[in-house]
């Protein structure tokens, strides 16, 4: 699936013949995005409303797509482009640790956004390379697959997020990117009252998107 999102990404900035030769990178857009997302959740567990967490388990693998909504503003100085974007996805990724700790225990994403300054330089007039990061927010569930019935702990996490990205502009107004993202979402305390423990999680994120906007 990651191969697939890159090649289907290259190809179309790669196939289109008429790029933007004067575009002006200033003003509000709106866009949209989709991709998919990988990487791992660390998960030390205690006593049931523990403030430390001593025993260890595995990571709990984690995958799956993402997809949603984009707006920003940015501000263009000659060949430098800065502005400020916020995002909100739906977001499929899930996974557990395969029953590493005694329990099948991971999390179930279920939305993510963000807020990112970006900083960029265009190395042609319609093609802007540029890095952005910020805060990241994620809701999602914290599992126990192997509780009767199964425990599903609803979890928020705040972080932070790092990544950078190509954009073409498409004529005047429309513009398309791929872009890659790191998402530490930070710790958050899980309490599973049937299982009695709790875990401290931390998911870690790689994601790859691609998305096309409409400049106004």
């Amino acid at each position: 699936m990651k191969r697939l999102v890159i090649a289907a990404a290259a190809f179309a900035f790669s196939s289109t013949p008429a790029f933007a030769e004067d575009t002006d990178w200033s003003g509000v857009y709106v866009g949209v995005q989709a991709g998919y997302g990988w990487g791992h959740a660390d998960q030390p567990y205690g006593s049931l409303n523990a403030t430390t967490f001593p025993s260890t388990q595995d990571a709990a693998d984690q995958s799956g797509a993402v997809g949603g909504l984009y707006a920003g503003y940015n501000i263009q100085a000659g060949s430098a482009v800065l502005g400020l974007e916020g995002d909100f996805n739906i977001d499929g990724i899930d996974g557990d640790d395969a029953q590493s700790g005694g329990d099948t225990n991971g999390v179930k994403h279920r939305w993510n956004a963000n807020i990112r300054a970006r900083a960029g330089m265009l190395v042609a007039p319609g093609t802007l390379v540029y890095a952005a990061g910020g805060v990241s927010f994620l809701n999602g569930k914290a599992t126990n697959l192997d509780a009767t019935p199964v425990e599903e702990i609803p979890t928020d996490w705040t972080g932070w997020t790092l990544g950078g990205g190509i954009e073409q502009a498409f004529g005047t107004n429309l513009k398309a990117r791929i872009e890659y993202r790191y998402s530490d979402y930070g710790k958050s305390v899980a309490n599973f009252p049937l299982s009695g423990y709790s875990e401290q999680i931390q998911p870690k994120i790689n994601t790859v998107m691609v998305g096309v906007a409409y400049k106004f």
